[in-house]
């Protein structure tokens, strides 16, 4: 009899236990709706759809993560470091081996915008498709068309990551994405003009800016994705540098630049108050200085309008000449090492050497990027086909970790600034897990 009842309370569990695993492995597998389902293959492209991808996967930046120094363009390679281990970019050349050639359009476009490659393998989010997927029906086809037409094919064989089982099971994703990734493209706000539509299409959609720019939530997702979210593009601290905020933020973020002034920052690389350094330099070098300037005064308008916090950043920095005694921690290295350039006065020389003196670097708490910029020095700057006359020196071999750390803390204590000092230990971390700026920078030419 209790055999009995036995085996009948266990069917009656069994049966919610298979329904839902059921329910889950349709969830996990199931491939994503796509508009272009019926889509025809592929056929020759006009010439503008063409060029119209390209200047989209230039909006996007594409190349950040699919190319490497002095190989083809788009074939994969770079290693990108996660929590769990190393990951590395996929060939996306129209390669049909290794690479997207024999993709469809509806593949591509479940690829990009939602994370999921063709047989439903799902594609970890450093891919940046919850930021992807606000990229409108027109620019996918364009995208698609760009790197099926305009990209060479690149014999150039995936390399796998090294994630240990069974941390690279891959069906989470798909648990992950129902939580933290959206799924609608862009729509735009009716009660915004045009140019700031535009500009939050281009920041929240195609130029991901969030993915280094917003903090991460403990899933490692982005804690907002656009406006709505006081998070949102708030500053983050990613890969050993600190990206800061853009918004309305008077000290760590763009509270003191005008419209203006973003828009030589993105078009020059440089204006008043800084010189792009650290991943700012490979966006910059591939992507927002080839950015039409209607698309690079929609990004200004759109950022300017993004309130600041003032309980987060403070009291507004303020220029205040040196009173501190020379013979203090710091100060003789950054008269003999740093003055040339920065000025004794901090205000360096714009618009070739930055100043100092209320640098968001200077004034934000955290210290990864003034740490990692002195240790490493600056990647080549190369504008409009240019490379840049001046660039910040490694000094890794010439000051020990507690020289930097007395460097930076005075830097970040001096002319008003309050980011706090420096500890030696957070010199020597860094010390160990990045290395030197290259002098080749990835320049992609693409046609």
């Amino acid at each position: 009899m209790n055999n009995r009842r036995f085996a009948r309370t266990a069917g009656w569990l069994a049966l919610p236990c298979l329904v839902a695993a059921g329910l889950l492995a349709w969830y996990v597998t199931r491939e994503p709706a796509t508009p272009f389902e019926q889509a025809q293959a592929a056929t020759p492209f006009e010439p503008a759809v063409v060029s119209r991808g390209e200047y989209v996967a230039r909006l996007s930046d594409c190349v950040a993560c699919h190319s490497l120094p002095g190989k083809a363009p788009f074939a994969g390679g770079l290693e990108m470091a996660t929590p769990l281990g190393a990951i590395h970019a996929t060939n996306i050349t129209p390669d049909k081996q290794h690479g997207i050639g024999a993709y469809t359009l509806a593949d591509f476009d479940r690829a990009v915008r939602h994370g999921v490659a063709p047989g439903g393998r799902r594609l970890y989010p450093a891919m940046p498709y919850p930021s992807y997927v606000k990229l409108s029906d027109d620019d996918i086809k364009a995208l698609y068309a760009f790197f099926m037409q305009g990209v060479q094919p690149a014999n150039q064989p995936n390399i796998p990551s090294d994630i240990p089982w069974p941390l690279n099971l891959r069906w989470p994703i798909a648990l992950w994405n129902g939580v933290f990734a959206p799924t609608a493209s862009y729509a735009a706000k009716p009660n915004q003009d045009a140019l700031w539509n535009r500009g939050a299409y281009i920041v929240q959609g195609p130029g991901h800016c969030g993915s280094c720019h917003t903090p991460r939530g403990l899933a490692f997702n982005e804690k907002a994705l656009d406006e709505s979210g006081a998070p949102f593009l708030a500053g983050a601290l990613l890969d050993g540098w600190y990206a800061p905020s853009l918004r309305q933020d008077p000290n760590t973020g763009l509270g003191r630049w005008d419209e203006a002034q973003i828009v030589q920052f993105l078009k020059t690389g440089r204006n008043a108050h800084a010189v792009v350094y650290g991943s700012m330099t490979e966006a910059f070098n591939n992507s927002t200085q080839f950015m039409q300037d209607d698309d690079l005064a929609a990004i200004a308008r759109y950022l300017k309008s993004l309130p600041g916090d003032p309980q987060r950043d403070g009291t507004p920095w303020q220029y205040q000449a040196v009173t501190a005694s020379q013979d203090a921690p710091g100060a003789h290295t950054y008269a003999t090492r740093c003055a040339s350039c920065h000025g004794l006065d901090g205000k360096g020389q714009p618009e070739w050497m930055p100043p100092l003196a209320g640098a968001t670097s200077a004034l934000a708490k955290e210290s990864a990027s003034a740490i990692n910029i002195t240790l490493n020095g600056s990647q080549r700057v190369v504008a409009a086909g240019v490379p840049d006359a001046y660039r910040m020196p490694a000094f890794r071999e010439q000051l020990s970790d507690q020289e930097i750390a007395e460097v930076l803390s005075y830097v970040r204590g001096t002319w008003g600034n309050n980011g706090g000092a420096v500890d030696a230990k957070a010199v020597g971390k860094l010390r160990g897990h990045t290395d030197p700026a290259s002098s080749s920078p990835i320049i992609l030419h693409m046609r």
